[in-house]
């Protein structure tokens, strides 16, 4: 099959003959809701100017030292993310993978390396999904002082855009009056709160022991996931190891796959989801039940 021909119908089969879904998902996931893809110093600094106009990296900004170092341009970089992703309105194949795993026999579940919370923002149960990297809409505190996670629902942070700086006071932590900062894991983080993200793994591996049980024929849907942090691709491969899945990997750059019996998709989340929606012959009911079971 040709990169010209998607194969979405036998993508279509797979989906069709699972008994349980489980979607992988990467940046690439975001970038057709409008989010940026941080892919490369120049992808970054193009969202960011006035990080690119300093020379800073992605690495150099996503940092606990930064929050030490320069308070106001973290919060200004992760204040503005977090006020992005509270506006911004998850694209329509993230419906198509909720109707997917609401029929299945098993179910499905999402593991993602996004923290933007996208997934449940699209109506997707928490029990469903585990943020491998944390969320950005969870904070802790930098110190840390203990083992506490809060909502950042209490915060609404200004932002002064050009500058990529927080204007006013920056978020405290409520139990020693530290600063606070996001529940996201970031470069060279040794004090990340884990235990978010720990609970999520907990629920996921329940699930799995239920698929396992079962004989369950499992697909996973990967979207997104690049190779230079290859953390969801890893976990795609163990699925395919450990459980016997077979991957349909949507990717506009990197869309190889281990073998035959996978299959690769050469292009954006929305096109993939799409294309292979439209071979399955669902149309959209708004009076369907998209129960899930969790």
């Amino acid at each position: 099959m040709s990169p010209q021909q998607p194969d979405f119908r036998r993508a279509a089969e797979l989906i069709a003959g699972a008994d349980a879904i489980i979607v992988s998902a990467g940046a690439g996931m975001g970038v057709d809701s409008g989010l940026p893809d941080f892919r490369g110093n120049d992808g970054f600094w193009r969202s960011y100017p006035a990080l690119g106009s300093r020379g800073m990296s992605f690495a150099q900004v996503a940092s606990p030292e930064t929050f030490r170092s320069d308070p106001s341009l973290a919060w200004g970089f992760y204040g503005h993310r977090l006020r992005l992703y509270r506006q911004t309105i998850p694209h329509d194949g993230f419906a198509i993978l909720r109707r997917w795993i609401a029929v299945k026999p098993v179910g499905g579940r999402v593991v993602t390396s996004n923290v933007d919370g996208q997934f449940q923002k699209a109506g997707f149960p928490s029990e469903l999904v585990r943020e491998i990297h944390g969320s950005i809409h969870l904070l802790q505190c930098l110190e840390p002082c203990g083992s506490h996670i809060w909502s950042a629902d209490g915060i609404d942070p200004q932002i002064d855009v050009e500058a990529c700086r927080l204007v006013g006071e920056v978020p405290r932590c409520p139990h020693c009056g530290a600063m606070a900062r996001p529940n996201i894991l970031m470069f060279g983080d040794g004090g990340w709160n884990s235990a978010h993200s720990q609970r999520q793994r907990t629920m996921e591996q329940r699930w799995l022991s239920e698929v396992a049980q079962a004989m369950a024929n499992v697909v996973i849907v990967e979207i997104g996931a690049g190779t230079t942090i290859p953390s969801i691709r890893n976990f795609s491969h163990q699925m395919i190891q450990e459980y016997g899945a077979t991957l349909i990997r949507i990717n506009v750059r990197e869309p190889q796959v281990p073998g035959s019996k996978h299959i690769g998709l050469a292009m954006g989340a929305m096109d993939g989801l799409q294309g292979i929606e439209a071979a399955l012959g669902l149309t959209h009911d708004p009076s369907r039940s998209l129960d899930f079971r969790v």
